[in-house]
């Protein structure tokens, strides 16, 4: 089964990082995932895992926006496993893309 979310409301600037390129701050952070909702620090925790693993061969708005949707697509999991699954999507994701 395929779960198909459907664009932000918020308009296309939601998907790019707003702040420097090496930082990903809460405000960044489309609509549902502000620094009030649980699992937030999974995007943080996912993105900082997997940019030393994919230095150099995907860009750090790519790495950003895979992770933030795979937190958005995992929306519904549990909090407590929030930060593996995420990771562990961006992670199946960002190698499909360079493999």
């Amino acid at each position: 089964m395929t779960l198909v979310v459907p664009p932000s409301a918020s308009g296309p600037a939601a998907d790019e990082p707003t702040g420097p390129a090496d930082e990903v701050r809460p405000s960044d952070l489309p609509g549902t995932l502000r620094a009030t909702a649980p699992g937030d620090e999974a995007v943080s925790a996912a993105v900082g895992r997997l940019s030393g693993e994919f230095s150099g061969r995907v860009g750090r708005r790519m790495l950003v926006r895979v992770v933030r949707d795979c937190r958005r697509e995992l929306g519904g999991s549990p909090v407590g496993a929030m930060p593996e699954l995420v990771e562990r999507l961006a992670r199946y994701r960002l190698d499909r893309h360079i493999g």
